[in-house]
């Protein structure tokens, strides 16, 4: 994870401080015990430096960091208000721009770690990267991940997001997988995801790990090479099922959690909400409203689980987590909810 720095250091704003403000815990990655408590971090509020083009970021609905230690930030610029975007029209609201203050900026952001912007490109504001229909971007941004070979994979939790994203570092697309539909969740698509909500990359086996998610509830995963499905399991390893209560489907912010939580439910409850390898092979992926996280082979054969403030409703406790860079990779969780 770019950017990150142990007790009494400084951690980015949007990098790692947006994620990791959140109250968490620290365990060794492969180990069955919790750990201690977690690193104490600083908002850098210098960082990033300030935006060109009279810009302003939305919803953060991704971060990630690749093998540069860039931080790359996939925002929603249609959560900005009408006041925040004041410097252009915005029907049906009004014809003509009310302010001189501010702008959306495209969805997909990059920085260094000295909190300059490097590119932006993507979305609404940048339509002419992803024309349908060969390409079709995500209702609401979320999950991003920047593979070994400098891809963006790019997904989205809106009403109508079926889709996983690839594109070049500059944005030129690549492929699709799946499409943009409405419909009941499918965990057994082989075709499409379901309002996916986490992506991995192994670049070296050529396969695209998928926290699917918002709609449908299950991991799935593809060839990265050509999209083509490869397996998908639910909780325990078990085969994908949809029988958690779906979420409402008529908006993308929610609520998505069905209750009561359950750390011993035999399926995932919505959403499955992010996932991530280890360098030993171990699957990390987030049940967040059952408040625990499960570990799989790349085969999705079940290892163990771990299980956190389990009576936490809501939103659930289990929202991202992340693995240190150093030598014993220790498993950082953000809980939101607390």
């Amino acid at each position: 994870m770019s950017h990150v720095e142990y007790p009494g250091h400084r951690a980015s704003f949007l990098g790692v401080a947006a994620l990791f403000m959140l109250a968490g815990w620290l365990i060794p990655a492969g180990h069955a015990q919790e750990g201690t408590n977690a690193p104490r971090y600083e908002v850098d509020a210098s960082w990033p430096k300030p935006l060109p083009n009279n810009w302003l970021i939305g919803q953060i609905g991704g971060l990630a960091a690749d093998k540069y230690d860039h931080i790359w930030v996939y925002q929603r610029p249609r959560s900005l208000s009408d006041d925040e975007k004041g410097a252009i029209p915005d029907p049906p609201l009004r014809a003509v721009a009310r302010s001189i203050c501010c702008k959306p900026a495209p969805s997909v952001m990059e920085f260094d770690p000295a909190g300059n912007l490097l590119q932006a490109w993507g979305g609404p504001e940048d339509p002419e990267k992803c024309v349908a229909p060969t390409c079709v971007w995500p209702s609401n941004e979320h999950g991003i991940f920047v593979d070994d070979d400098e891809h963006i994979w790019l997904a989205g939790n809106g009403p109508t997001d079926r889709m996983v994203l690839e594109f070049t570092k500059d944005g030129k697309f690549l492929k699709m997988v799946g499409g943009s539909f409405f419909g009941p969740a499918d965990s057994n698509s082989k075709v499409s995801v379901g309002r996916a909500a986490g992506i991995f990359v192994d670049t070296q086996r050529k396969e695209i790990y998928v926290a699917d998610g918002y709609l449908n509830g299950r991991v799935v995963k593809f060839d990265s090479a050509t999209g083509a499905f490869i397996k998908a399991w639910g909780a325990y390893g078990n085969p994908p099922s949809d029988l958690a209560p779906s979420p409402q489907l008529s908006d993308p912010t929610g609520p998505y959690s069905p209750q009561p939580p359950d750390p011993k439910s035999p399926v995932f409850n919505r959403p499955v909400h992010c996932v991530i390898l280890a360098r030993d092979g171990l699957l990390y992926v987030c049940d967040r409203a059952n408040n625990r996280i499960q570990v799989f082979n790349r085969d999705g054969q079940f290892q163990r689980q771990f299980v956190f403030d389990p009576a936490t409703r809501g939103n659930g406790a289990i929202w991202a987590v992340a693995l240190s860079p150093d030598k014993d990779q220790f498993l950082i969780y953000a809980d939101g909810e607390e």
